[in-house]
């Protein structure tokens, strides 16, 4: 029975994931723990995978303890983005789906992720990010935004 829900729960997790592979930057304890890992807020970042040019940086809490050593500990929606332009961005914004979701990680054990979906202002001619976690506290997600001006890059 294990064996079929763990099966299920990997299929499930899977299918929420998106094109986006974060790169770990580095981890900062933030509170000591005398047994297990410490607490700790780790960076990631991620390149766009339709918007060649646009790379973001999230970070988020990590619990710690003995249930944190061995990744049963389930982490707080506490995070952060930001998002720039690092390159030219050749993609034709206007082809760009109006919502589209980048980027998704594992903030537990079952059911819980950190979700960064993508947006397109075109009036203004900006990608909005907005970074939410799929755990609803109390009534609303905890949410984080950063947005990208597409400006012309020199030597383009």
């Amino acid at each position: 029975m294990k064996t079929i829900w763990l099966a299920v729960a990997t299929g499930l997790s899977m299918l929420c994931a998106s094109g986006a592979k974060a790169d770990d930057i580095a981890c900062i304890s933030t509170t000591f723990r005398l047994i297990g890992a410490n607490d700790k807020v780790c960076i990631s970042a991620f390149d766009d995978p339709k918007v060649p040019g646009v790379a973001c940086h999230i970070s988020q809490a990590r619990t710690g303890g003995i249930k944190g050593t061995f990744g049963l500990a389930e982490d707080p929606s506490r995070f952060s983005i930001a998002c720039r332009q690092i390159g030219p961005i050749t993609t034709d914004i206007s082809k760009l789906s109006d919502e589209e979701k980048v980027y998704s990680e594992s903030t537990s054990l079952f059911f819980k992720h950190t979700h960064i979906f993508r947006t397109v202002d075109r009036k203004r001619n900006t990608l909005v990010y907005v970074a939410i976690s799929d755990r609803v506290i109390e009534g609303s997600p905890y949410n984080a935004i950063s947005t990208v001006p597409i400006m012309p890059w020199a030597g383009h």
